[in-house]
């Protein structure tokens, strides 16, 4: 079976042209192999699977042309301890040190914001203590 229709039948990418497009960026590996879309595989294969987040290990236990339910796609296949520790300790690298740039609670500037700051460019003074106020 191709590995496109496997990952596709897997539930790895929601579509098989997805799926072919990460195997012609070289993300995915057959027995340490990069692999092509047509590149056969049967049970017993081990495939890495490398995408944003941390890479995933799965050997192939089983094969289908049909995408199916999700419990069906998932006796397809099992990812191996190693994948699995390296996930949890990605996830939990994320939950502690999440990314600067989600953290901001603010986003772009409301127009009362705008108008405040284009007041003081042009050198008009702004009531920036009637906004704010910090009290001892």
């Amino acid at each position: 079976m191709r590995v496109d229709k496997w990952l596709w039948a897997a539930r790895f990418y929601k579509t098989r042209s997805l799926a072919s497009e990460a195997i012609g960026k070289g993300r995915v590996e057959v027995n340490g192999v990069v692999a092509k879309a047509s590149r056969e595989i049967k049970p017993g294969d081990e495939l890495v699977l490398r995408s944003h987040q941390a890479p995933r290990t799965v050997q192939v236990l089983g094969l289908s042309a049909q995408r199916g339910p999700a419990t069906q796609a998932q006796a397809l296949y099992q990812e191996t301890p190693a994948s699995l520790a390296l996930a949890q300790q990605s996830q939990e690298q994320r939950r502690l040190a999440p990314e600067p740039a989600l953290g901001l609670s603010e986003g772009r500037p409301t127009k009362r914001n705008r108008r405040d700051l284009d007041r003081v460019r042009e050198g008009q003074r702004v009531d920036w203590d009637a906004r704010w106020r910090a009290e001892i």
